[in-house]
Protein backbone atom coordinates (compact mmCIF):
# COMPACT_ATOMS: atom_id res chain seq x y z
CA UNK A 1 0.00 0.00 0.00
CA UNK A 2 1.65 3.23 -1.47
CA UNK A 3 1.84 6.42 1.35
CA UNK A 4 -0.74 8.91 1.87
CA UNK A 5 0.36 12.55 -0.19
CA UNK A 6 1.90 14.94 2.00
CA UNK A 7 -0.67 17.83 2.60
CA UNK A 8 -0.58 21.17 2.82
CA UNK A 9 -0.83 23.48 5.54
CA UNK A 10 -4.01 25.17 5.35
CA UNK A 11 -3.74 28.83 6.05
CA UNK A 12 -6.19 30.94 8.17
CA UNK A 13 -8.27 33.22 6.91
CA UNK A 14 -7.64 37.01 8.92
CA UNK A 15 -10.35 37.92 10.15
CA UNK A 16 -10.06 41.53 8.29
CA UNK A 17 -9.42 43.25 5.20
CA UNK A 18 -6.21 44.58 6.06
CA UNK A 19 -5.36 41.44 7.24
CA UNK A 20 -6.39 39.47 4.24
CA UNK A 21 -4.75 41.86 2.06
CA UNK A 22 -1.16 41.71 4.28
CA UNK A 23 -1.42 37.52 3.94
CA UNK A 24 -2.44 38.03 -0.06
CA UNK A 25 0.53 40.61 -0.08
CA UNK A 26 3.00 38.81 1.73
CA UNK A 27 2.27 35.10 -0.51
CA UNK A 28 2.27 37.09 -3.84
CA UNK A 29 5.83 38.57 -3.09
CA UNK A 30 7.25 36.49 -0.28
CA UNK A 31 11.02 37.25 -1.03
CA UNK A 32 9.72 41.42 -0.11
CA UNK A 33 8.51 40.17 3.13
CA UNK A 34 9.70 40.75 6.62
CA UNK A 35 8.14 38.10 9.33
CA UNK A 36 8.79 39.10 12.44
CA UNK A 37 8.30 37.29 15.79
CA UNK A 38 8.19 37.86 19.54
CA UNK A 39 10.06 35.40 21.66
CA UNK A 40 8.22 34.19 25.45
CA UNK A 41 4.60 33.39 24.71
CA UNK A 42 4.99 33.72 21.00
CA UNK A 43 8.14 31.36 19.59
CA UNK A 44 8.75 29.66 23.19
CA UNK A 45 6.04 28.91 26.17
CA UNK A 46 5.69 31.04 28.93
CA UNK A 47 6.71 29.24 31.94
CA UNK A 48 7.38 29.91 35.84
CA UNK A 49 10.90 30.59 35.59
CA UNK A 50 11.97 32.96 32.79
CA UNK A 51 14.77 31.39 32.58
CA UNK A 52 13.98 28.12 31.98
CA UNK A 53 11.95 29.09 29.16
CA UNK A 54 12.98 27.71 25.34
CA UNK A 55 11.76 27.95 21.74
CA UNK A 56 9.19 25.36 20.97
CA UNK A 57 10.52 22.53 19.65
CA UNK A 58 9.16 23.17 16.11
CA UNK A 59 9.69 26.67 15.78
CA UNK A 60 13.18 26.61 14.56
CA UNK A 61 12.64 24.15 11.60
CA UNK A 62 9.47 26.03 10.58
CA UNK A 63 11.78 29.38 10.53
CA UNK A 64 14.64 27.88 8.75
CA UNK A 65 12.15 26.67 5.91
CA UNK A 66 10.45 30.00 5.80
CA UNK A 67 13.75 32.43 6.04
CA UNK A 68 15.06 31.62 2.53
CA UNK A 69 11.58 32.34 0.90
CA UNK A 70 11.27 36.05 2.47
CA UNK A 71 13.35 39.34 2.54
CA UNK A 72 13.96 38.34 6.45
CA UNK A 73 13.04 37.01 9.75
CA UNK A 74 13.23 39.05 12.72
CA UNK A 75 13.23 37.80 16.56
CA UNK A 76 11.64 41.32 18.18
CA UNK A 77 11.79 40.71 21.92
CA UNK A 78 12.42 42.39 25.09
CA UNK A 79 14.74 39.75 26.20
CA UNK A 80 18.79 40.38 25.93
CA UNK A 81 19.76 39.59 22.33
CA UNK A 82 21.85 36.93 23.38
CA UNK A 83 19.63 35.30 25.32
CA UNK A 84 16.97 34.84 23.32
CA UNK A 85 19.34 33.58 20.55
CA UNK A 86 20.27 30.50 23.45
CA UNK A 87 17.10 29.82 24.39
CA UNK A 88 15.81 29.74 20.66
CA UNK A 89 18.44 27.56 19.16
CA UNK A 90 19.32 29.97 16.78
CA UNK A 91 22.91 30.18 15.83
CA UNK A 92 24.17 28.31 13.34
CA UNK A 93 20.84 26.73 11.93
CA UNK A 94 21.17 26.14 8.06
CA UNK A 95 18.28 28.15 6.57
CA UNK A 96 18.55 31.13 9.71
CA UNK A 97 22.01 32.37 8.00
CA UNK A 98 20.55 35.94 7.98
CA UNK A 99 18.29 35.83 11.17
CA UNK A 100 18.19 38.80 13.01
CA UNK A 101 17.03 39.24 17.03
CA UNK A 102 16.37 42.73 17.90
CA UNK A 103 17.18 42.39 21.52
CA UNK A 104 15.85 45.11 24.88
CA UNK A 105 13.29 46.42 22.75
CA UNK A 106 15.62 47.23 19.82
CA UNK A 107 18.52 48.46 21.67
CA UNK A 108 20.61 45.56 20.63
CA UNK A 109 21.11 43.51 17.68
CA UNK A 110 22.31 40.07 17.05
CA UNK A 111 23.24 39.10 13.39
CA UNK A 112 23.41 35.75 12.33
CA UNK A 113 26.14 36.87 9.79
CA UNK A 114 28.35 37.75 12.35
CA UNK A 115 27.29 35.75 14.91
CA UNK A 116 27.55 39.31 17.02
CA UNK A 117 25.58 41.23 19.43
CA UNK A 118 25.60 45.61 18.56
CA UNK A 119 24.48 47.27 21.70
CA UNK A 120 25.20 50.97 23.41
CA UNK A 121 26.41 51.27 26.52
CA UNK A 122 24.03 50.79 29.56
CA UNK A 123 21.79 52.95 31.37
CA UNK A 124 22.85 53.85 34.82
CA UNK A 125 19.40 54.05 36.26
CA UNK A 126 19.19 49.85 35.66
CA UNK A 127 22.18 49.22 37.95
CA UNK A 128 20.73 52.08 40.79
CA UNK A 129 16.92 50.11 40.26
CA UNK A 130 18.11 46.36 40.54
CA UNK A 131 20.29 47.33 43.94
CA UNK A 132 17.26 48.97 45.18
CA UNK A 133 14.68 46.69 44.13
CA UNK A 134 14.65 44.04 46.91
CA UNK A 135 14.30 46.12 49.94
CA UNK A 136 11.90 48.19 47.89
CA UNK A 137 9.35 45.23 47.54
CA UNK A 138 10.00 44.58 51.25
CA UNK A 139 8.71 47.72 52.06
CA UNK A 140 5.64 47.20 50.32
CA UNK A 141 5.21 43.93 51.98
CA UNK A 142 4.90 42.15 48.66
CA UNK A 143 8.01 40.19 48.29
CA UNK A 144 7.17 36.66 49.21
CA UNK A 145 5.57 35.19 45.87
CA UNK A 146 8.25 37.77 43.57
CA UNK A 147 10.58 37.15 40.66
CA UNK A 148 13.15 39.63 40.20
CA UNK A 149 14.66 38.27 36.19
CA UNK A 150 18.28 40.55 35.75
CA UNK A 151 17.72 40.98 32.19
CA UNK A 152 21.36 43.20 31.71
CA UNK A 153 19.89 46.23 30.12
CA UNK A 154 16.47 46.00 32.13
CA UNK A 155 14.99 43.93 35.03
CA UNK A 156 11.42 42.90 35.33
CA UNK A 157 9.38 41.61 38.34
CA UNK A 158 7.45 38.92 38.17
CA UNK A 159 4.05 38.21 40.09
CA UNK A 160 3.42 34.82 38.41
CA UNK A 161 4.11 32.71 41.24
CA UNK A 162 2.74 34.95 43.82
CA UNK A 163 -0.90 33.75 45.44
CA UNK A 164 -2.51 35.95 43.39
CA UNK A 165 -0.95 37.11 40.20
CA UNK A 166 -3.20 39.61 38.90
CA UNK A 167 -4.09 41.17 42.11
CA UNK A 168 0.38 41.57 42.87
CA UNK A 169 0.62 42.72 38.97
CA UNK A 170 -1.77 45.73 39.82
CA UNK A 171 -0.93 46.55 42.75
CA UNK A 172 2.97 46.95 41.94
CA UNK A 173 1.82 49.14 38.37
CA UNK A 174 2.37 52.36 40.27
CA UNK A 175 4.81 51.78 43.34
CA UNK A 176 7.24 50.65 40.53
CA UNK A 177 6.17 52.99 37.72
CA UNK A 178 7.56 55.92 40.86
CA UNK A 179 10.42 54.02 41.54
CA UNK A 180 11.70 53.85 37.71
CA UNK A 181 10.59 57.31 37.23
CA UNK A 182 13.40 58.51 39.57
CA UNK A 183 16.16 56.41 37.95
CA UNK A 184 15.15 58.34 34.48
CA UNK A 185 13.37 54.54 33.82
CA UNK A 186 9.89 53.75 32.38
CA UNK A 187 7.61 50.41 33.52
CA UNK A 188 6.48 48.15 30.95
CA UNK A 189 3.96 45.83 31.26
CA UNK A 190 3.70 42.33 30.07
CA UNK A 191 1.46 39.30 30.83
CA UNK A 192 2.30 39.34 35.14
CA UNK A 193 5.65 40.89 34.24
CA UNK A 194 6.33 44.39 35.34
CA UNK A 195 9.87 45.48 33.56
CA UNK A 196 11.81 48.73 34.27
CA UNK A 197 13.78 49.77 31.55
CA UNK A 198 15.31 53.06 29.61
CA UNK A 199 13.05 54.93 27.66
CA UNK A 200 13.11 56.07 24.12
CA UNK A 201 12.58 52.88 22.45
CA UNK A 202 9.95 49.91 22.20
CA UNK A 203 9.05 47.04 20.13
CA UNK A 204 7.32 49.65 17.43
CA UNK A 205 10.04 51.88 16.92
CA UNK A 206 12.48 48.49 16.36
CA UNK A 207 10.59 47.08 13.72
CA UNK A 208 9.11 50.06 12.19
CA UNK A 209 12.88 50.88 11.78
CA UNK A 210 13.81 47.39 10.42
CA UNK A 211 11.33 47.02 8.06
CA UNK A 212 12.38 50.09 6.67
CA UNK A 213 15.81 49.21 6.14
CA UNK A 214 14.60 46.01 4.26
CA UNK A 215 12.50 47.87 2.21
CA UNK A 216 9.96 45.53 2.64
CA UNK A 217 6.97 45.53 1.04
CA UNK A 218 4.92 43.41 3.51
CA UNK A 219 5.01 42.94 7.17
CA UNK A 220 3.92 39.88 9.46
CA UNK A 221 4.12 40.73 13.21
CA UNK A 222 3.08 38.09 15.97
CA UNK A 223 3.04 38.68 19.82
CA UNK A 224 1.20 37.94 22.83
CA UNK A 225 1.88 40.38 25.51
CA UNK A 226 1.08 44.20 25.99
CA UNK A 227 5.17 44.97 25.22
CA UNK A 228 3.81 43.70 21.67
CA UNK A 229 0.83 46.69 21.32
CA UNK A 230 3.50 49.09 20.30
CA UNK A 231 4.67 46.71 17.69
CA UNK A 232 0.75 45.70 16.33
CA UNK A 233 0.24 49.76 15.97
CA UNK A 234 3.80 50.10 14.06
CA UNK A 235 2.36 47.76 11.55
CA UNK A 236 -0.82 49.34 11.61
CA UNK A 237 0.79 53.15 10.98
CA UNK A 238 2.97 50.90 8.01
CA UNK A 239 -0.81 49.91 6.75
CA UNK A 240 -1.15 53.81 6.17
CA UNK A 241 1.58 55.03 4.55
CA UNK A 242 0.58 52.09 1.82
CA UNK A 243 2.95 49.06 3.24
CA UNK A 244 1.17 45.43 3.76
CA UNK A 245 0.72 44.22 7.16
CA UNK A 246 -0.40 41.04 8.51
CA UNK A 247 -1.07 41.13 12.98
CA UNK A 248 -0.86 37.70 14.47
CA UNK A 249 -1.74 37.41 18.27
CA UNK A 250 -0.37 33.82 20.12
CA UNK A 251 -3.76 33.68 21.74
CA UNK A 252 -4.05 34.39 25.48
CA UNK A 253 -6.80 34.98 27.64
CA UNK A 254 -4.27 37.45 29.42
CA UNK A 255 -4.30 40.14 26.74
CA UNK A 256 -7.60 40.77 25.70
CA UNK A 257 -6.76 43.88 23.56
CA UNK A 258 -3.78 42.32 21.21
CA UNK A 259 -6.46 39.50 20.59
CA UNK A 260 -9.11 42.09 19.51
CA UNK A 261 -6.41 44.05 17.24
CA UNK A 262 -4.79 41.06 15.18
CA UNK A 263 -6.27 39.89 12.10
CA UNK A 264 -5.28 36.25 13.19
CA UNK A 265 -5.95 34.34 16.68
CA UNK A 266 -3.51 31.42 16.49
CA UNK A 267 -3.37 28.90 20.15
CA UNK A 268 0.11 29.85 20.99
CA UNK A 269 3.64 28.78 20.46
CA UNK A 270 2.41 25.96 18.98
CA UNK A 271 -0.41 27.81 16.92
CA UNK A 272 2.53 30.23 15.70
CA UNK A 273 4.88 27.08 14.80
CA UNK A 274 1.74 25.89 12.36
CA UNK A 275 1.24 29.16 10.64
CA UNK A 276 4.85 29.34 10.05
CA UNK A 277 5.27 25.73 8.34
CA UNK A 278 1.86 26.92 6.55
CA UNK A 279 3.43 30.03 4.97
CA UNK A 280 6.54 28.26 4.27
CA UNK A 281 4.35 25.41 2.21
CA UNK A 282 2.55 28.50 0.58
CA UNK A 283 5.23 30.57 -0.21
CA UNK A 284 6.76 28.75 -3.19
CA UNK A 285 10.42 28.51 -3.91
CA UNK A 286 13.34 30.19 -2.06
CA UNK A 287 14.56 33.54 -2.94
CA UNK A 288 17.38 34.35 -5.02
CA UNK A 289 20.92 34.97 -2.91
Amino acid sequence: MGSLPHRTPDLPTPSTPAGRDGLAALLARPGQAVIALDFDGTLAEIVPDPEQARAHPDAVPALAALAPKVASVAVVTGRPAGVAVRYGGFAGVPGLEHLVVLGHYGAERWDAVSGTVHAPEPHPGVAAVRAELPGFLDELGVWHGMWIEEKGRAVAVHTRRAADPAAAFEALRTPLAHLAARHGLIVEPGRLVLELRPPGMDKGVALAAYVRSVGATSVLYAGDDLGDLPAFAAVEKLRSEGLHGLLVCSGSSEVAELSERADVVVDGPGGVVDLLAALAAHAGPASPA
